[in-house]
């Protein structure tokens, strides 16, 4: 299938991490010229890039940091400057607070990061959307939002909040033929994952045994879906929460 990404150019914040490492690759891939933003992660940013070109992609690093206008001002400048209008835009960093963390402080800093950082960049991007009348919008959101676990909420309530930016923005996109969909990832496996205390083997083999696939998600299963929907081979899916789970809240 030709996903129409040849020579497009599209943006993955938080590309350093598994997920957005992944769905840069796969877009590059697919002919699309990757803008990977990093935040603190230059150096696995670069090594990214790296990759990305030595299987004969294009792919650019920059920088960026959601809780400063004026870096994400930047960053839109340099992406437009050294590759092009963006017009795809997938919305994967994350942020997360100290797990110990449940105050209005918190809060407020998850919000900043997640929510209104991403609305930001998202305005930046806008402009050549609807003048190139195209435009495709993924936000990664998280299955917490709708299976909660004990714990702080400022992580959830942000992503949660941004589900709601993303369906408004469907509504309101789609007639400049801009589509916003969001990903729910399920437990996937991750470094991260991986290294959490409380996440060690036995947890991981359970969360598979409960899961109807029997395996947890990985980075790919989740990149393929946030491609095929940020991609011109999606012409009607607009407004939806996708969850890449394996079927996990089927069995809760």
């Amino acid at each position: 299938m030709d996903l129409g990404l040849d020579r497009r150019v599209a943006l993955v914040t938080g590309a350093s991490g598994a997920i957005g490492h992944a769905t840069a690759r796969t877009l590059a891939r697919e002919g699309a010229l990757v803008a990977a933003t990093w935040y603190q992660a230059e150096t696995e940013a670069r090594a990214l890039v790296e990759t990305i070109e030595q299987e004969g992609g294009t792919a650019l690093a920059v920088h960026l940091d959601l809780t400063d206008p004026a870096s994400i001002t930047r960053a839109a400048r340099r992406i437009r400057r050294d590759l092009g209008a963006v017009t795809v835009l997938v919305a994967n960093a994350v942020s997360w607070p100290p797990r110990e963390a449940d105050t209005a402080g918190a809060l407020a800093a998850s919000f900043a990061a997640n929510t209104t950082g991403t609305v930001a960049l998202v305005d930046e991007a806008l402009p050549d959307m609807r003048a190139a009348g195209w435009g495709r919008i993924v936000v990664i959101s998280t299955d917490l939002v709708d299976q909660p676990l004990p714990g702080p909420v400022a992580y959830p309530a942000a992503k949660a909040a941004l589900e709601g930016v993303a369906r408004v923005m469907a509504a309101r996109e789609a007639r400049h033929g801009i589509l916003t969909n969001v990903v729910r990832p399920g437990f996937t496996l991750t470094d991260r994952v991986r290294s959490l205390p409380d996440h060690g083997q036995a947890v991981i083999d359970a969360e598979a045994g409960r899961t109807p696939t029997g395996r947890l998600s990985y980075p790919e299963d989740i990149a393929a879906t946030v491609v095929y929907l940020g991609s011109a081979a999606n012409g009607h899916v607009n407004g939806e929460v996708v969850s890449v789970s394996g079927g996990r809240g089927l069995t809760r």
